[in-house]
């Protein structure tokens, strides 16, 4: 049976996302999926936890006494709110890197309110801007801490690059070699997994994360802690941690993909929007939530807009609206 994101608008379908889902147990066993549960997918920004996880395992997160909002960060697809740049720079201070050593490119804020606030003031699109900036500090950071060289920290074959790789290999149990590499919007490596590779990963970084092991249970507090830092103002991952009060812990990746986990590990669930939209995704995210009997009733309720999602005109007016149309089967 497919799964689908429809954007029904009066009492017409206008658009259909279809929808792949992979969930697993707390031993990565597949246990319900949804379209095509080993479609190969680009991590994108969901690898961002992963690639946070050197910074604790290696020790540049006590050398340089980086904190948590800061760790959540570095695992971030932020809004370049105030808050957001204040502890990107906090990052490169206490690293001792200067902020034109950000190899990310220049966007505006993705808060469309930020960035009318930046360009109001007379400002123009930074690096620091970047929703990913928190990243590419904790890259330049792990850098430092190796004494490894900072130009080219973003290149493919640079060592904070082949360490980001080795940690994604680590936490999927595949080998490097069999992982595809593509480079992502920054500038980095991003990487190729099948879904199920991906909700597993997520599977044991909550499970290691419930364990103790530092890492894990380091970035797993910090985003679940600091859920602003992740996201941001009206972000669906913000939203989340918080009604959840950080039981479930989601990131998002560019072009339809999520993953999420719960504080326990007890479960690992992967999501790819199959045209890569991310309104689709927010709202699939949310119903397999529900599904999985994840969400209190509470959490529900403060995430009741992404239900039933409205698509309003330039009137402001609720016109159109994405539901979701899945079913999970039990693998």
């Amino acid at each position: 049976m497919s799964s689908w994101v429809l954007l029904r608008r009066g009492s017409v379908v206008e658009s259909r996302h279809r929808i792949h889902v992979a969930v697993v147990d707390r031993d990565g066993r597949l246990r319900a999926r949804a379209g095509d549960a080993e479609r190969m997918t680009l991590l994108r920004s969901a690898a961002k936890p992963f690639q946070a996880l050197p910074l604790v395992g290696d020790g540049a997160l006590t050398r340089f006494g980086i904190e948590g909002a800061e760790l959540a960060l570095c695992c971030a697809s932020h809004n370049g709110e105030p808050r957001h740049l204040e502890g990107v720079r906090r990052i490169l201070s206490r690293s001792g890197v200067r902020e034109d050593a950000l190899a990310c490119g220049p966007h505006l804020p993705m808060l469309e309110a930020a960035a009318h606030d930046l360009l109001r003031e007379g400002g123009r699109a930074e690096r620091i801007h970047n929703n990913c900036s928190g990243k590419h500090a904790g890259m330049l950071a792990l850098a430092r801490h190796h004494g490894w060289p900072l130009e080219g920290y973003h290149e493919v074959g640079h060592p904070v690059q082949e360490r980001m790789r080795s940690e994604i290999s680590r936490r999927t149990g595949l080998e490097p070699d069999k992982i595809p590499t593509a480079v992502d919007g920054c500038g980095v490596l991003c990487f190729g997994l099948p879904l199920l590779a991906v909700a597993r990963a997520f599977g044991r970084l909550g499970d290691a994360a419930a364990r103790g092991e530092p890492g894990p249970h380091q970035v797993v507090s910090a985003m679940t802690g600091h859920p602003f830092h992740v996201a941001g103002t009206g972000r669906l991952c913000t939203r989340l941690m918080l009604a959840s009060e950080g039981e479930i812990l989601a990131k998002v990746g560019a072009e339809g993909v999520y993953g999420a986990t719960e504080r326990e590990g007890r479960v690992g669930l992967a999501l790819k929007v199959e045209d890569g939209s991310r309104r689709a995704a927010e709202v699939a995210l949310v119903r397999v939530l529900e599904r999985l009997d994840l969400l209190s009733r509470g959490a529900a309720a403060e995430l009741e807009e992404w239900r039933r999602k409205a698509v309003p005109n330039t009137r402001g007016e609720e016109v159109a609206f994405l539901e979701a149309h899945l079913e999970l089967t039990p693998a």
